[in-house]
């Protein structure tokens, strides 16, 4: 009997060079609507949403060679970062994840309806799979709508 699936996909972040050079991609030719741009100084990375037709794009951009973008980006080159899931239960989730031995990395909560979690690629043949809900999580939480663009 299969599980039920873990939540929905929320968006698809991809490590890029330049924002603004994959915005001509992303936009100019797949016709991808721009949604916003966030700075996270502390982190050391920008970060561009774009909607495709409902599909969210997360594109993130390095600031500094601390940048855990940065570090992606000299080992694996421009291209798909992670994969977001919307758990409306994360942490729930992700206790249960950890106790069928599912290897989670970088887990914290935000908030009480806020709470995050990656699966680690070594547990998922290679794709970072980040779950989580509430903002800043998720792409389309309403908070970032609300926040300078």
């Amino acid at each position: 009997m299969a599980n039920e699936p873990i939540g929905k996909l929320d968006h698809i972040g991809v490590a890029v060079k330049s924002v603004a050079e994959a915005r001509k991609f992303f936009e100019g030719v797949l016709g991808a609507r721009f949604l916003y741009e966030h700075v996270n100084e502390e982190a050391g990375y920008r970060l561009v949403e774009l909607d495709l037709n409902g599909l969210t794009f997360e594109l993130l951009e390095p600031f500094g060679d601390d940048s855990f973008v940065q570090t992606f980006l000299e080992k694996r080159g421009e291209g798909l970062h992670h994969l977001t899931f919307d758990v409306p239960n994360a942490k729930e989730k992700i206790a249960d994840l950890k106790e069928q031995g599912v290897r989670m990395v970088d887990e914290r909560e935000f908030s009480p309806d806020s709470y995050e979690a990656f699966i680690s690629p070594r547990a998922s043949h290679g794709v970072l799979i980040q779950i989580g809900s509430g903002y800043p999580t998720l792409a389309r939480s309403a908070e970032w709508f609300t926040q300078k663009k």
